[in-house]
Order: structure tokens, then sequence, then C-alpha cells
């Protein structure tokens, strides 16, 4: 076992990339289960008694205040992405510190993606139907760093020093990139992030029908194209995805309003 880390992992340099995919995963889904809970707790406590003060002393698993504010758990995520990176690139450290540092960023970029849809709302929103795009952030976050430690390099490297080696290089480069703005101007945000490190994720998505609401459809699609998207893109496709998102993540709250409510 030890010999087969050493080469697969440690000798190709992908081993930070393993440790760093598993403190973000665990962490995930530790954290949704520990606020699941709270949020099932607090819902009983409003269906049968009146809640609880902020300032209140709490027993067992419940949010965190500091001085009556409540601290959201992206706050020790921040914190502890910018420590492991100062520390990463003071010291550079080699195994096992290198791996260390790396489930460490993964822990702290899992507390920060999962409070993704607050970064952008004034109110917290997590248990409403706005806090799924929390659950989409760690979905591709996670996607991204499965197929980065897969492979090394996404479009390889140029096999020799010569000049049409080297152009042929960029030119694929400039497509793979090329492509993935593609998809991300139609809508496919993960496929296009994905495209960035698997080119033909990237080449299939920028071929197919865009979202009705991107930027692309907007601008280039009227008629029967506009109503193949919209088809494609309607009601089945969403539920689907809210099911995933709420299987991951838990259902959102039926009377939490949403920031354009």
């Amino acid at each position: 076992m030890g010999g087969w880390y050493q080469r697969v992992l440690v000798d190709t340099g992908r081993a930070p990339a393993l440790w760093m995919l598993l403190g973000f995963l665990v962490t995930f889904f530790v954290t949704r289960g520990i606020t699941r809970r709270i949020h099932a707790r607090a819902a009983q406590q409003q269906d049968g008694q009146q809640e609880q003060p902020a300032d209140s002393p709490r027993r067992g698993l419940s949010d965190i205040y500091i001085g009556g504010v409540h601290i959201h758990h992206q706050v020790w995520g921040i914190l502890l992405v910018l420590a492991t990176g100062l520390l990463e690139f003071r010291y550079t450290p080699r195994a096992p510190w290198a791996e260390v540092l790396a489930a460490l960023f993964g822990v702290g970029a899992a507390l920060t993606l999962d409070e993704f849809a607050l970064w952008f709302n004034l109110h917290d929103v997590y248990w409403t139907k706005s806090g799924r795009k929390s659950i989409d952030a760690v979905l591709i976050a996670g996607a991204l760093g499965v197929v980065l430690l897969m492979q090394a390099s996404p479009v390889g490297t140029a096999s020799d020093g010569s000049g049409l080696a080297i152009a042929a290089y960029l030119v694929t480069v400039a497509f793979n990139l090329a492509v993935a703005v593609i998809c991300i101007i139609k809508g496919k945000l993960a496929t296009g992030l994905i495209g960035i490190v698997i080119p033909v994720v990237a080449a299939v998505g920028a071929i197919r029908l865009a979202k009705p609401s991107s930027v692309w459809a907007r601008r280039r699609y009227s008629g029967g194209k506009l109503g193949r998207a919209e088809r494609r893109y309607g009601p089945a496709y969403q539920l689907r995805h809210d099911r995933l998102r709420d299987l991951l993540g838990g259902r959102p709250d039926p009377a939490g309003g949403d920031p354009a409510d």
C-alpha cells in the first residue's frame, strides 16, 4: 500500500490534491449533517415553544454566537483558507506537511462554499431556495477536485521544443479556453469550469443548446430554437436538479423567503 501511494500519488504530485479533496468532501457532509440537525431542532422549538434568545446558553449542537452576533461557518472557512495559503506560500513544505496543509485548505474551502449563497445576499438565505446555490458551488468544486486529481495537465505539454510543437500546444490551449468560455456564456458554469480540465466536456457543452436565461440565448436565440432551449431546461430539468440539491443539502424551509420575495 505504501509503495502504491508513493508511486501513484506522491511521485506524481497528486497526494496534496487527494487530501484536499478528502478534507473538502468529509467537511461538507459533516457540516451539512450538523446544520440540518440544528435546523430541525430550531423548527421543533418554534413549533412547541418560544424561540431561544440569541445570547442565552445553548446545549449540544447549536449555532455559534459572539456578542449576540451569529458567526457563520464560512468565517472560519475563510480564515482557514487564508492561513493555509500563507503557510504554503511562505514555507512550501514537503510531505507530509504539504498534505496536511492541503487537507486543511479543503476543510476551509468546504466551510466557505457551503455558504456560497450568502456571499451575494445581505441576510441569511441558507435554508431558502436561493441557498441551493451553495450546493451548486460545492458540486462544481468537488467535480473540479476529482478531475484535477485524475490528471495533472488538461492539455498535455509540448512534446519537444520545436516551434511547430509550441505553436500547436498554444493553439490547443486557446481552443480549450475558448470552448470553456462559450459554455459559461451559455449558462453552463459547471461544464465550463470542468471543461478547462477535461477539454472534451467543454467542446460538447459548447455545441449543445444554451440555457434560455443565459446571455448567449438572449442575444442569439429566437423562435423555434429558443423554444427548444426552454423545453430542454424546463420544469422537469429544474426538478431533477432540485432533488439532487435537496438530497445533499436538505430541503429549503417553506417559510423561508428569498431576497426577491
